[in-house]
C-alpha cells in the first residue's frame, strides 16, 4: 500500500519534481491506528513552527488534519503517515501513506559518530548525513548511528534517546536536538530531566532505549558499553507511551 497526495491531489511528475530536487521543507511521521494517533496536537504545532521559521507563514492545523484524513480515504485504518511540506517558495503539502510499523522486537545497538544535523530543532527533509552515518554503523555490525558533538551525546540518527539512571528515572541528554514527539508525550507522563551525557559516562546509567514515531524501543549497547535491558523499567516507560489516548483526525 502506498498513496500520495499533494495538496489533497494526485501527484503530477511536474510537482513532485519541482518541489522534491529543491530539497528543502520539513516534515513529521507519525503511526495511526484506527485513524487515530498519539500527539496529534504536537504533531501540528511542529509543522506549524517549522513553516513559520522556513517559509514564514502559519500552517493551519485543521488544514493539515482535512489533507491526513482525505488521503487515508474510507479505506485505511492503520498506516505509517508522513507529512512532508516542500518547496523553495510557495509551499505543497504533500502526505504519504504507507504500511504501519511497529517497533523492533530486539533491543537496539548503536555505533558514535561525530555528527550533527543542522537546524537540528527543525524535522527537515534532506537528512543525508544522518543516512550516510546510519549506513556505516549498519556496515560495522549495529543497528544504527548515535550523533555526538565533542564527545557529548545529543540523539539517535532518527530517534530521541534516552537513558536510565540508578533509581530507574528517564535521563534525556542536554544538547541541541529535535524534540521528538514520542519524547514530548514521555515528559508529560513520566518523571524527566536533561542533563549533560558525555560518551564517558555512561557507566553512571543502568539502561538506555530510543523513541521516535514507532515507539520506545531498547538500547542494549553503544559502541563497547553494554547496557543490561532493564525490563521493569521499560516496561513503566512502555506503559506510559501505550496508556496515552490516540488523537483522531476526522
Amino acid at each position: 500500500m502506498l498513496r500520495i497526495e499533494i495538496d489533497g491531489e494526485p501527484p503530477t511528475t511536474d510537482r513532485l519534481a519541482t518541489g522534491l530536487l529543491a530539497n528543502y521543507g520539513h516534515f513529521t511521521a507519525m503511526q495511526v491506528r484506527d485513524r487515530r494517533t498519539k500527539g496529534l496536537d504536537l504533531h501540528l504545532r511542529r509543522l506549524d513552527d517549522a513553516n513559520r521559521e522556513l517559509y514564514g507563514k502559519e500552517l493551519p492545523g485543521d488544514h493539515v488534519r482535512a489533507l491526513i484524513s482525505h488521503a487515508l480515504g474510507d479505506d485505511v485504518r492503520d498506516a505509517a503517515v508522513r507529512v512532508v511540506v516542500f518547496g523553495v517558495d510557495t509551499p505543497s503539502v504533500m502526505v504519504v501513506v504507507g504500511p504501519p510499523h511497529d517497533p523492533p522486537a530486539t533491543p537496539r545497538r548503536l555505533m558514535s559518530v561525530p555528527y550533527t544535523r543542522p537546524l537540528p530543532h527543525v524535522k527537515h527533509i534532506g537528512g543525508f548525513g544522518q543516512i550516510h552515518h546510519g549506513n556505516l554503523a549498519e556496515r560495522a555490525g549495529y543497528d544504527g548511528a548515535l550523533l555526538t558533538a565533542n564527545g557529548v551525546v545529543v540523539e539517535a540518527a532518527i530517534a530521541n534517546i534516552a537513558f536510565l539512571d540508578d533509581a530507574g528515572d528517564v535521563v534525556w541528554p542536554q544538547a541541541a536536538w529535535l524534540h521528538g514527539i514520542t519524547m514530548q508525550l514521555l515528559e508529560r507522563e513520566l518523571p524527566t530531566r536533561r542533563e549533560v551525557v558525555r560518551l564517558t559516562d555512561f557507566g553512571r546509567y543502568r539502561g538506555a532505549f530510543a523513541t521516535n514515531s514507532i515507539g520506545v524501543v531498547a538500547v542494549s549497547g553503544i559502541d563497547d558499553v553494554e547496557f543490561t535491558v532493564d525490563g521493569p523499567a521499560l516496561a513503566r516507560v512502555q506503559a506510559a507511551y501505550d496508556a496515552i489516548p490516540a488523537d483522531p483526525f476526522d
